[in-house]
Formats: structure tokens, sequence, C-alpha cells
């Protein structure tokens, strides 16, 4: 793993804190109107938190992925929506690492620079003198309202042969954005489609989607993009669960359900069922840590070993998920009618954790990936 940074860390946890006033004034919008307020999406860049895995020759942060995941469960507990733009934003601009230097400036130059990604969908990209046209359109925009350049994924058309897949890079002002996200939870991520159409990508601003090549010499910049991309999502659930521990623990002191007259603190069933779900949050969040030291550790071995590593780190990461999800139900349980209304933060939070748990870096289909590799059979899909 990386060097821990906790002076780094310990700044940005502060800066966070320092946000929580602002973003518990501005969460009632963050549903009804379906995205982060400017004012929200300025503070959180302003702070650098769109810089958490910008290479340092760039001016970021460089985060390890140990240090990534506190920052980015710390903005979660404030608020899930919050957090998953931080971890989509702040972890997406380690993509300077993978464009050569000059195109890679051009992107992060701006200010508040904010690269926005989506691989959801293909559009097409069709060769030209000195780079592509591309066209189509892309889901799940996490962050579009706030983007200052896109990532998107692409087919590239081979005569004879599976098409390439590649991220191509190009300005958010070519984008046309469609309202579609009417969603359950997450809903202040404002994830709306995408649409470009016929726009012109240099080939400088392109690079494949699996076999990237990097131009930074840390290694977090040499694990495969694919890979790296599924932790800056993975880690939204145990921040959301965590959020919900916590909640729940400091109201349980006082909080007496009907039909039993004490406190929930006091209560062996549930004293006996925190202690078991903070085992779990903690043993799904060390089982994301070690898949992550494995796969790094992997990288520079190849081969096989890399790519039993990669399938264990995707499985790690559907594990958190499930487990999540069961930590905030459990907890949902245990606090009663109360947290039905929507004016408790168990009940968004609970909306939230399963939103983000259906994002395909979570799949359960992942446990099939990474049994088949075990069994000695070959993956469905090379993107895992």
């Amino acid at each position: 793993m990386l060097d821990l940074q906790p002076n780094v860390v310990a700044d940005l946890l502060a800066r966070l804190e320092a946000l929580a006033p602002l973003i518990r004034e501005t969460a009632p919008s963050f549903d009804r109107d379906r995205r982060l307020p400017d004012v929200i999406a300025h503070a959180l860049a302003d702070a650098g938190l769109f810089k958490l895995w910008l290479p340092k020759s760039f001016g970021g942060f460089e985060l390890a992925p140990a240090d990534f995941m506190d920052v980015v469960e710390a903005a979660t507990r404030l608020d899930a929506s919050v957090g998953w733009i931080v971890g989509n934003i702040g972890g997406y601009a380690r993509t300077a690492g993978y464009l050569p230097v000059e195109a890679a400036k051009a992107l992060f130059s701006a200010e508040r620079a904010a690269v926005v990604c989506s691989t959801a969908n293909a559009g097409m990209a069709t060769r030209v003198q000195g780079g592509y046209r591309i066209s189509g359109r892309w889901s799940f925009g996490s962050g579009i309202h706030h983007a200052t350049s896109v990532a998107l994924l692409c087919a590239i058309p081979d005569a004879g042969a599976t098409p390439r897949m590649a991220m191509c890079y190009l300005d958010a002002r070519h984008v046309r954005v469609h309202d579609t996200w009417r969603t359950s939870g997450l809903r202040g991520t404002g994830s709306c489609d995408l649409e470009v159409a016929d726009a012109f990508v240099s080939d400088d601003d392109i690079h494949d989607l699996v076999e990237q090549r990097s131009y930074e010499p840390s290694i977090l910049y040499r694990v495969p993009n694919i890979s790296m991309f599924n932790w800056t999502v993975a880690t939204i659930p145990l921040g959301i669960a965590d959020g919900v521990l916590r909640r729940f623990i400091a109201q349980a002191a006082s909080k007496i359900r009907a039909g039993h007259p004490a406190p929930l603190a006091e209560r062996e069933v549930v004293q006996d069922k925190l202690g078991r779900l903070e085992a779990q949050r903690r043993a799904a969040r060390a089982f994301m840590l070690d898949a992550m030291s494995d796969l790094m550790t992997a990288v520079d071995t190849g081969g096989d070993a890399l790519v039993r590593a990669r399938a264990t780190y995707r499985s790690a990461m559907s594990y958190a998920a499930e487990s999540a999800v069961r930590i905030v139900d459990d907890v949902i349980a245990l606090q009663g009618a109360g947290a039905i209304f929507e004016s408790s933060p168990f009940e968004r939070a609970q909306r939230d954790v399963h939103a983000a748990s259906k994002h395909i870096a979570m799949s359960p289909t992942l446990f099939t990936t990474a049994g088949r590799i075990m069994l000695g059979l070959p993956p469905l899909t090379p993107r895992f």
C-alpha cells in the first residue's frame, strides 16, 4: 500500500467538518432539486475535495486508497450524495495519470476542475484526421451539472475484430444533459443522462478502458483504471452504514420505544445487535483494504495473479455493499416507526444505501466471477 499521509488527511477531514453546517442547511434541497446546489459543489472544489486522486505533479493529493476511503466515508457521513460526488469526482481526478501531460493539464487547469465519468453505455468513436468524432448517450453522469470535462466510454470499430473500448475526454460544453435522475435514493447526485453529438476528441484525449498507459510512476496510476474506478463508489455504502450507526448510538440513551420501559441503550438485545453490526462493518471494510493491498501488489506480477487479485477485489466490494445494506436495515428495525418519516435521517439513509448498492461496481454477479476464477474457469466478462 502507499504510505499514509496523516497530516493531509487530517486537514481534509477538518475542511469537511467546516462544511458540515452548510451541508446541513442546504440538504433539504438535495432531494427536491435532484442535484447538489452550486454553493455546495463550489465549496467542495475549493476545499480540494475534487483533487483526492489528482497526481501531486498536478497539485493534487494523490491519496493512498486507505486515506481516500477515510475522507470519502467522512463526506458520506455528512450526506450520502455529497460523499458520492466527492468519491466520483475526487477519485476520477486520477485520470491525469493516464493522459499525456499537456492533455492532462488542459483538463485540470480549469477553475474548480471536475471530470465526470460515465461507462454505463458506450458511444461510437469514428476515426478522423488527428483524432475521433464521437456521438452517443450515456447514463449515470454523477455530478454532471458541475462538470468542466467529461470522460465517456466509446467503442472504436475495428474491421474484423472486436471494437476497441476506450475513454474519450472532452469539454463539458459539448454535453447535453437530459433530466432523467428521478430515483429513490442518492437523489442529490444529479446522475442524469448526457448526450454528445459529433464532437471531436484528439488522439491525446483518449486511452484504452482496461489497458491504459500510466504517465505517472506511482502504483496508484498503474492499477487498471477499471479497478480503481470501483473503489471510488464502493466506499459509499459503508460510509452510510457508519453514519447510521453513529446517529443511532447518539440517541439510544434517550430513545424509548412503545411496549418497553427501558431506553434502547439499556436493552441487551440492542447492545448485542450493535456489537454484531459494528463487527460486520469493520470486517467488510478490512476485506476491502486487504483486497486493495493484494491488487496493488499483483500489478507488477501480472498474469494470473493479477486476474485473481482483481476478482477478489471486486467481490470484496460486493460483500461490503451487501453488509452495509444489512446494517442499515437492521438499525432501522431497531429504530422503529419513527424511521419511516421523511423528516428522519434514517429514512433517507435507507433509500441511499439501497440505491448505492445497485451500482455495477458492487453487483452480486461479481461473486460468480470470483468463483469461476477460483475453479479455474475463465471470467464471463473482462470488465471486472
